[in-house]
């Protein structure tokens, strides 16, 4: 069974950073397309951003020059830098694989990262 576990989160200032990162356990992580998903306060879960399995990454429109993502594959790991944060990011933040070709249901997910941009 896949296991993600999400870490990073916290309270953060308008214009602040963070580094959000998220082990995955359980499955052959490097053969996957990889994303962050975010869940806003009475709104839908959303795609945040995606890396294929050959490290090229993709990102959604709201968060494209602000946000960064990376994986290590040694490490089972993907993360995801933010920058330039806005009220609107805050949410609680999720990784799971971004492969429907691979897999058409997503994993189980992880109980998540919140993140909190305010003053």
């Amino acid at each position: 069974q896949v296991q993600l576990v999400e870490s990073g989160g916290g309270l953060v200032q308008p214009g602040g950073s963070l580094r959000l990162s998220c082990v995955v356990s359980g499955t052959t992580f490097s053969i996957y397309d990889m994303g962050w998903y975010r869940h806003p306060p009475e709104k839908q879960r959303e795609f945040v951003a995606g890396i294929t399995s050959g490290g090229r990454p993709f990102y959604g429109d709201s968060v494209k020059g602000r946000f960064t993502v990376s994986r290590d594959n040694a490490k089972n790991a993907i993360y995801l830098n933010m920058s330039s944060l806005t009220p609107e990011d805050t949410a609680v933040y999720y990784c799971n694989h971004a492969d429907r070709q691979r897999s058409p249901n997503l994993w189980s997910w992880g109980r998540g990262t919140q993140v909190t941009v305010s003053s």
